[in-house]
């Protein structure tokens, strides 16, 4: 099964997601590219960071399950290698998980809120981006909502962590329940 983890920066999907990999075994996470530039403190395996002519050959070359420009850099998800005893993570923005369920109608899309905008804004913030970063991230917000509401995505409002990963953990157990 894939399973799709989206929302606009900030809402938390990289925090869901670790503490999902901790507590479910059965998923394998697929590690994103990205062009930007790795941020300060950030895992150096956060993203499979690299150049922008090297992105676009694995564009050409059909590497990736999707990718999308998003504030002047190219983020996208390298192809999966099947794995039949375990459910390929991924954790990427709305227009990702658009090409996604074009391809793959199947997958499983959530796709995470913040309790609110001030809330996403010192999330941003407190990850390092600098202020113009977040706020034209904050910009996007509101369009990447009603886009993921349009997907039909199971949506969860992270406002409590320990909530909001057990509310993915219980649609993830539910899919796979009703595909067996």
């Amino acid at each position: 099964m894939i399973i799709v983890v989206s929302g606009p920066g900030g809402v938390g999907k990289g925090t869901v997601v670790a503490r999902l990999l901790e507590l479910d075994p059965m998923l394998w996470l697929s590690r994103s590219w990205t062009t930007r530039q790795r941020r300060l403190g950030e895992p150096a395996d956060a993203y499979t960071f690299v150049d922008r002519a090297t992105f676009e050959r694995e564009i050409t070359a059909g590497g990736f399950l999707e990718y999308a420009e998003f504030l002047d850099n190219l983020y996208g998800t390298p192809v999966p290698v099947a794995d039949p005893h375990r459910d390929v993570l991924l954790e990427i923005d709305v227009q990702g998980a658009a090409q996604v369920q074009q391809d793959h109608p199947e997958a499983l899309l959530v796709f995470l809120e913040a309790p609110s905008r001030a809330e996403q804004h010192q999330r941003l913030t407190g990850r390092g981006d600098p202020p113009e970063v977040a706020a034209r991230r904050l910009a996007k917000a509101d369009a990447e909502a009603d886009a993921g509401r349009h997907l039909g995505a199971h949506l969860v409002v992270n406002d409590q962590l320990d909530q909001a990963v057990a509310e993915v953990a219980a649609i993830i157990v539910a899919a796979r329940a009703s595909s067996a």
